[in-house]
């Protein structure tokens, strides 16, 4: 659980109850602004494939659990407080909010697709979630931009009493960001500017504040409420709309996931999380009856509710993690016999070497090689490793 996944949205717009339905934690929810006033910090599941069935075997998870080969594993979700427009002006919770969000490495945004709230989280008619949309980028990007702005201010004044480049300079004053100063050039290059912010103007600025922090603070659209007709009209408009292309929207009812998982735990349905279908068991009254047949038209047609898709696009599509087991000396299991307990996650790109750093920083200090289980066959330190791979890491600690 190294990676966190923050939830983040205006008022009222059903976001506490997305964070009860992905963890079945229980904060409260109600139709206020600030019902969530501190963030809340709960563990979520992505799925992945289980490796274990490929090799005859049954998996003995540590944390999560599996089921007919699908493996649930944690991911930490932070509930963030107090967006209102002029967050970064200190409105609201301002600096706590700003502090709180970017402790997250990607973002969900949960918005209100039925258009029944407001910016300031009062319930309207007919309101466009366009603006609720936008008004996060433009939230964040502000805040980027004053950070941006203090390290051109340092660079130019030299402050620092060296003659540093720009990106260095950058990288130092958005250090908080976890942003290097390759990163850094490599956006600033990007935009076709010169290496030299004199010659930067006002929207040069502000679209570099806006790059990197696309790159710093990826960000899902939870397009919540979707079992309405008001938000799948908004839905269907919004994102054939090319202004919106650089985002990724997921339709979304966090209300039907958790009377799902509440009607499962009651043994009412069996119903396992992220499925595009459930089977009512138990007896349930007339009312419930309807509500759950309603709930199952609308996870045929969007194949799910929504929230698992929406972690898992967040934490696989656009932070780009990858699931790596690890193997034992003499297979899967380790020296107590459990099988496959643990499924880390890992940024695309990982080399053996990283992955045992990843699971102790001893292993990797002593690491000699990883054998991979499949093939039985030796990987080096710096072997890029693809996802669900399950691999033995041989070190002399």
């Amino acid at each position: 659980m190294s990676y966190k996944i923050g939830l983040v949205g205006k008022p009222s717009v059903g976001k506490s109850t997305f964070f009860n339905a992905a963890t079945m934690n229980d904060v409260p929810e109600g139709a206020y602004p600030f019902t969530t006033i501190d963030p809340s910090v709960g563990e979520a599941y992505v799925r992945v494939e289980c490796a274990a069935p490929e090799f005859d075997e049954e998996c003995t998870p540590n944390v999560g659990f599996c089921e007919d080969g699908t493996r649930f594993v944690p991911a930490k979700l932070v509930d963030v407080a107090g967006l209102v427009p002029g967050a970064h002006e200190g409105r609201g919770l301002g600096n706590q909010f700003l502090t709180d969000l970017n402790e997250a490495d990607v973002l969900v945004h949960v918005v209100d697709f039925s258009g029944t709230t407001d910016l300031e989280g009062e319930p309207v008619e007919d309101h466009d979630p366009r603006e609720d949309v936008e008004f996060l980028e433009e939230e964040l990007d502000m805040w980027y931009l004053e950070v941006l702005e203090k390290g051109i201010t340092r660079y130019e004044s030299g402050y620092d009493g060296e003659d540093d480049e720009i990106e260095i300079e950058l990288a130092e004053q958005m250090s908080a960001f976890r942003i290097n100063k390759d990163e850094i050039k490599r956006e600033i290059l990007s935009l076709d500017l010169e290496l030299d912010p004199e010659t930067w103007d006002d929207a040069d600025r502000e679209d570099l504040a806006r790059e990197i922090r696309k790159v710093t603070k990826p960000m899902v659209i939870a397009a919540n409420k979707m079992d309405t007709p008001e938000a799948q009209a908004n839905f269907e408009e919004i994102t054939s709309d090319p202004d919106y292309d650089h985002l990724t929207f997921v339709p979304v009812s966090a209300h039907a996931e958790k009377a799902l998982k509440n009607a499962d735990e009651q043994g009412a349905v069996e119903y396992r999380p992220g499925d595009s279908d459930f089977e009512i068991v138990g007896e349930v009254a007339d009312e419930q009856r309807a509500g759950l047949e309603a709930i199952e038209s609308f996870v045929a047609e969007y194949d799910g509710t929504g929230v698992q898709r929406a972690l898992e696009t967040a934490l696989f599509d656009e932070l780009g993690m990858v699931p790596i087991f690890p193997g034992g000396a003499n297979g899967l299991g380790n020296e107590r016999g459990e099988v496959l307990p643990d499924c880390f996650l890992l940024p695309e790109g990982s080399t053996a070497e990283d992955f045992a750093y990843h699971i102790h920083s001893d292993l990797g200090e002593g690491f000699l090689h990883g054998i991979d289980c499949r093939t039985n066959r030796q990987v080096g330190a710096n072997t890029e490793l693809d996802g669900r791979d399950v691999i033995d890491i041989v070190s002399t600690n």
